[in-house]
């Protein structure tokens, strides 16, 4: 444990892992369930070609809304939420990888870098087939002519299949077109996107927290800062990745293979302007996540303390 520090960091070490992980499932699953809303339509927004079908977040929140009703916000949830697995899988490889470099360096930023970057490319690899077909399913509705797989549906109904049929329907299609290697379109982009968007989290939200316990009253408690923190730290992480995670939608949502050609289709269609496309519904989005993830995160981490560590210091 960090001595040194104002706010202290519960490390892997100090946690019963069996709460942790009950705790984690319930947790993660909030989360997604919030905030899922503006994922789609950042999704949206990035793959559009211009403003072609919405003029901006709030413009396409309410056309959403009106034409496919609350259960358009949510497409590809169900699926989805097959991500908590890469969720834990983040969890557990961040705290192990900050817990094996602790050996090498004392220094908290470098610990949070190299760990947040690792969690990134593993959870990842779990979680790109489920985006790849999760963001074919955001795209029906209104935005069903921007991708290339399309819902079909029932014979005798007329009516598209409900939800794990839609995703059977999809992942037929996907497989049919592009075999295996279709759940993975995007890949490298998605490691282009989210190592870095990982990597420089962890260390500015640490920073951020260490520079308000500094302006703060001493008697201020360390979950308001720490809540403070997140979505400082994840907005500078979405300014600097957002480049990328444009590029990583449309390589996913468009059935593209090649990274560097999507970036310069990008550029030369759209102008640097395309870049920030869906940054201020990234943004959105993830103030309200960053909150969540950082009190539920760190509130998680302080129910699973060791019974013997509860009372030993000031959390």
């Amino acid at each position: 444990m960090q001595q040194k520090r104002n706010i202290q960091i519960i490390e892997w070490e100090d946690l019963d892992k069996r709460k942790f992980y009950s705790f984690g499932i319930f947790m993660t699953m909030s989360i997604r369930a919030t905030v899922y809303p503006a994922t789609l339509i950042r999704t949206r927004l990035q793959v559009q070609r211009g403003k072609s079908l919405y003029s901006g977040t709030f413009d396409a929140f309410f056309k959403i809304l009106r034409a496919e009703g609350v259960q358009g916000l949510y497409r590809g949830f169900m699926v989805n939420t097959f991500t908590l697995i890469s969720g834990q899988a983040y969890i557990t490889t961040y705290e192990l990888v900050r817990k094996y470099v602790s050996q090498y360096s004392e220094d908290n930023t470098v610990k949070s870098l190299v760990a947040g970057g690792s969690a990134s490319l593993v959870a990842q690899s779990i979680t790109v087939p489920i985006d790849v077909v999760s963001q074919q399913l955001m795209m029906q509705g209104e935005g069903q002519h921007l991708t290339r797989f399309r819902l079909t549906t029932d014979s005798e109904t007329g009516k598209s299949r409900k939800f794990f049929g839609q995703t059977r329907n999809i992942v037929a299609q996907i497989f049919a077109a592009d075999g295996f290697r279709g759940f993975y379109r995007g890949y490298v982009a998605s490691l282009l996107t989210y190592i870095p968007n990982s990597a420089v989290w962890w260390p500015f939200y640490h920073f951020y927290a260490e520079q308000l316990s500094k302006l703060a009253p001493s008697d201020c408690p360390h979950l308001v800062l720490q809540a403070m923190a997140g979505p400082l730290a994840a907005a500078t992480a979405s300014t600097v990745t957002n480049p990328m995670d444009v590029v990583r939608a449309r390589v996913q949502v468009e059935g593209r293979t090649s990274v560097i050609e999507t970036f310069r289709q990008l550029i030369k269609e759209e102008g640097f302007w395309g870049l920030t496309k869906g940054l201020s519904a990234r943004i959105i989005s993830s103030t309200p996540t960053a909150i969540v993830m950082v009190v539920g995160y760190e509130t998680l981490k302080k129910l699973s303390l060791r019974p013997e560590l509860v009372d030993s210091r000031h959390w």
